[in-house]
């Protein structure tokens, strides 16, 4: 009942009500005052005396206090800069009295009022302070407060406690803090704990959450921190010094293992690239492969461009039903076709296509995992490369305005069966560019994205949740990486730019050490990585050996001739490619073999043709 009057106070009843108190406290600091100099209480006549001084002194005090907005502060507000301007006006409501302490049947002598000033001071302050705290346990009984326990007595977890002090959600318990010197002590009015009391406060304290508050502290230290209070049960956030707060822009965030963009060396470039809503606004969009990781994040940023249609593709009735279930939830107003089914099906694609009046292709559909299509290479071949055949003929016959290829930086001298697969769909794509009147071709060729199906990052993810080993295929191996949103707004913008058979790279900086991602994964876990030099650390990298098809160093380009495009981080390759005669003629071979399951017959194929290319563009380059 107490929370709901407390709650149901305008503004100006509050102002008013402090007001009132304020001139309440003025007339008791009289009282007190005469009490303790006169050693009585005043009785009628002195009353009648003291009210000239009371005339005078009390307006001149309710305008200082006016003029302070002490009344119209809020109690939770009321510090130090508070407690001075109370102070001030104590003052001034003394020496109004002392001032007029020389006129006939002055009430009181001229240390009297120094008396009255004090009095009016400890009354006007204590009242709002315990005011405060009665209101805080009314608000928190009402609503209850997040119990948390702040690791860190230093600066920064002393303005996290203040701050949360006044918080009617939120509840600071107590410090934890690895200095022995604190504790014990009490700082900011909270016991500071030994960390090793950790479980017991959570245990007996009822804490929901700690906050690590000591950001001079390096990331992976902060890490194994984390850790053991994870295995411990206890929620963990960390908290940025409060200069970093102002400058980044940071809240209080839970402890991740390591950020994108250490692991890229380089800033993310999400902010940098341009806009393309309106190459893409009022379009009939085919999304293939959208319930994998980069048709999914495609599905997402195309959605956000307006356009009239979306239709969804995938031979995998999960992946596809969650990808338009996502879809369906953030908007009502684009219509969301899911459409299950393989892009190796001929009648499907051309069904899809003609029904639906699509004007812009997007082809993310691949079978991309090395090792697995190693293993299976007829069936990468079917569906990499002639699904890729079949959905770029039929598009071309339907009249699509634009067809945008997403490739791989292992189709750039391919040694693998997935980059063969991939640089057989990209000189596809570059023979119906040479030769197509109404649809635009285009490919667009990136590295390792993070956190994709397949890739490096999860499973060195899962190998640390293990406990290891972490497994590298090679100690100098490197690849180029980028995230989920940088590859997808790439393709975007492909399809924007892009003339015939343009291929498009994004400017990724310089490779990265996979040695060195899995150092700063495990570290950025909370462990420390087992070596020769460090025998008792936690997890150990492991070196597996590179695998069949498996580059040490991989390329985005072919050749070096390169062109630029409207945006500088945006790059658009020269390369060369195969005749139409040759084309077909590899095409006619392959399915030949393909058919017959002749692995030797595909694997000749790909030697013979993938060199070839190659070879032609370094002619090219040299003309």
């Amino acid at each position: 009942m107490l929370y709901d009057f407390c709650l149901s106070l305008k503004a100006e009843q509050k102002r008013r009500i402090l007001l009132s108190l304020d001139i309440l406290w003025m007339c008791m600091a009289f009282v007190l005052a005469h009490a303790l100099v006169q050693n009585r209480f005043p009785d009628g006549q002195t009353v009648l005396a003291a009210l000239p001084y009371l005339v005078l002194s009390i307006p001149l005090a309710v305008a200082l206090t006016v003029h302070f907005g002490l009344h119209r502060l809020r109690l939770n507000a009321y510090q130090q800069r508070s407690v001075l301007h109370t102070g001030v006006v104590a003052a001034v409501f003394g020496l109004t009295g002392a001032a007029l302490s020389s006129l006939p049947f002055a009430p009181l002598p001229q240390s009297g009022f120094v008396v009255v000033a004090m009095s009016y001071l400890i009354l006007s302050v204590g009242s709002r302070i315990l005011l405060r705290s009665v209101l805080m346990r009314i608000y928190s009984a009402g609503e209850p407060r997040a119990r948390v326990l702040i690791y860190g007595a230093g600066q920064t977890g002393q303005q996290l406690a203040a701050a949360l002090s006044t918080d009617k959600k939120v509840q600071p318990i107590a410090f934890v803090d690895d200095n022995p010197r604190l504790q014990s002590m009490t700082v900011m009015g909270l016991y500071v704990h030994a960390p090793t009391q950790i479980a017991e406060l959570i245990r007996t304290k009822g804490i929901e959450r700690v906050v690590l508050a000591m950001p001079s502290v390096s990331q992976p230290a902060q890490a194994r921190i984390a850790r053991e209070l994870r295995n411990i049960g206890a929620e963990v956030l960390a908290l940025p010094s409060f200069a970093e707060l102002v400058e980044k822009g940071e809240i209080t965030k839970k402890i991740a293992p390591v950020e994108f963009t250490n692991l890229m060396g380089r800033n993310r470039l999400e902010e940098e690239l341009p806009g393309v809503s309106d190459a893409y606004a009022g379009k009939n969009i085919l999304v293939t492969g959208a319930g994998g990781s980069i048709g999914s994040e495609l599905c997402r940023q195309l959605l956000a461009c307006g356009p009239m249609k979306l239709v969804l593709m995938d031979h995998s009735e999960l992946s596809l039903y969650n990808i338009e279930r996502e879809l369906a939830e953030m908007t009502n107003q684009i219509t969301v076709v899911p459409v299950l089914g393989s892009i190796c099906e001929a009648s499907l694609v051309r069904h899809t296509l003609e029904r639906h009046e699509i004007n812009v292709v997007m082809h993310a559909a691949a079978y991309k995992h090395v090792p697995m299509v190693e293993s299976n290479l007829i069936e990468g071949m079917r569906n990499n490369v002639f699904g890729t055949k079949i959905l770029a003929d039929e598009a071309r016959a339907a009249n699509v305005e634009s067809f945008t290829l997403v490739s791989s930086d292992k189709a750039v001298r391919p040694v693998s069966a997935m980059g063969c697969s991939k640089r057989l769909a990209e000189l596809i794509v570059q023979d119906l560019a040479t030769r197509s009147q109404t649809t635009t071709f285009s490919m667009v060729r990136f590295g390792n994205v993070l956190g994709s199906s397949g890739s490096v990052i999860p499973l060195f993810q899962d190998q640390i949740a293990r406990g290891g080993p972490v497994t590298v295929t090679h100690g100098d191996v490197t690849r180029y990486f980028m995230t989920i949103p940088e590859a997808v707004r790439l393709v975007l913008l492909a399809g924007s730019f892009a003339r015939d058979g343009d291929v498009f790279v994004l400017d990724m900086g310089e490779p990265v050490p996979i040695r060195k991602v899995a150092k700063q994964m495990i570290e950025g876990a909370g462990f420390t990585v087992r070596s020769d030099e460090n025998p008792k650390g936690d997890i150990e990298i492991q070196i597996t050996g590179l695998r069949p098809g498996e580059k040490l160093h991989e390329e985005l380009l072919i050749g070096s001739d390169m062109l630029t495009t409207p945006h500088p981080k945006i790059l658009r390759a020269q390369e060369g490619c195969l005749s139409e005669i040759e084309v077909a003629n590899v095409i006619q071979n392959l399915r030949k073999a393909i058919d017959i399951r002749d692995l030797e017959a595909v694997q000749s194929l790909l030697a013979k043709w993938i060199e070839k290319s190659n070879v032609e563009k370094i002619a090219i380059n040299q003309e």
